[in-house]
């Protein structure tokens, strides 16, 4: 009788109690995965408030000294002409199609030579003349971050990109390393394109509830798991 008390209480170990101890540990590190994601998710939106602010903020003058940690997203207006030099970077419109972002020189009143990102032409469209006139601009700083190991070099025989990368833009067109995207109308038949805070995923939410998800699907299959082999050790 003892034999059979030691043999069934060595099973229970085995079969109840430390799968139990592996399924509450699987559901603390997957409840802790939520948790840790909707921390991430206030930080977010904390982030894209805070971009928001920038972007819609009353414009001023360009920074003596810009750069993308203090000034990315700041609400910019400068004062000049476009030079004609431009480079054009392949994007597509939702329910327009292909086309192409102009990215122009821009010399300002106090002649310095700097980017603007004017928007989109359609495909059809791109080699028709655009204004160079005097131009009063509207628009965001902006250091996009577009371009990774697969990013296809520019075509030299087209003058097509295929994203945007202000330093190797800044050297093609002989400027500052310094894009204005524009927020206002340039002319010449360009549509802007401003930057929107919208673009920037967010995803932390639904990661949480993935996890959650998982949670409680690892909790139940723990609970069959040990209900299962909890009857098996009452027949032993």
């Amino acid at each position: 009788m003892p034999l059979r008390f030691l043999h069934q209480g060595v099973f229970m170990i085995r079969r109840v109690i430390l799968p139990l101890a592996f399924g509450a540990i699987g559901i603390g590190i997957l409840l802790g995965l939520g948790f840790w994601q909707l921390a991430r998710l206030e930080v977010k939106e904390a982030y894209l408030a805070q971009i928001d602010a920038a972007i819609g903020g009353a414009p001023v003058a360009l920074p003596a000294e810009p750069n993308a940690a203090a000034d990315k997203f700041r609400a910019v207006i400068v004062t000049g002409q476009f030079t004609g030099e431009h480079l054009d970077v392949l994007v597509s419109r939702k329910n327009i199609g292909a086309g192409v972002r102009v990215i122009e020189a821009f010399v300002t009143d106090t002649g310095q030579r700097i980017m603007v990102d004017r928007g989109f032409v359609a495909d059809a469209a791109r080699k028709a003349d655009r204004t160079t006139d005097v131009a009063e601009v509207t628009g965001n700083l902006h250091w996009p971050e577009e371009t990774d190991s697969y990013t296809p070099a520019p075509d030299t025989a087209t003058g097509l990109w295929f994203a945007r990368d202000v330093a190797a833009m800044a050297v093609a067109l002989k400027t500052d390393a310094l894009l204005v995207v524009a927020r206002s109308d340039t002319g010449g038949g360009v549509e802007a394109m401003p930057v929107d805070g919208a673009g920037i995923p967010n995803d932390h939410l639904q990661y949480a509830i993935t996890w959650f998800s998982l949670a409680v699907v690892w909790a139940g299959m723990t609970g069959l798991f040990v209900w299962r082999n909890r009857r098996k050790a009452v027949k032993v």
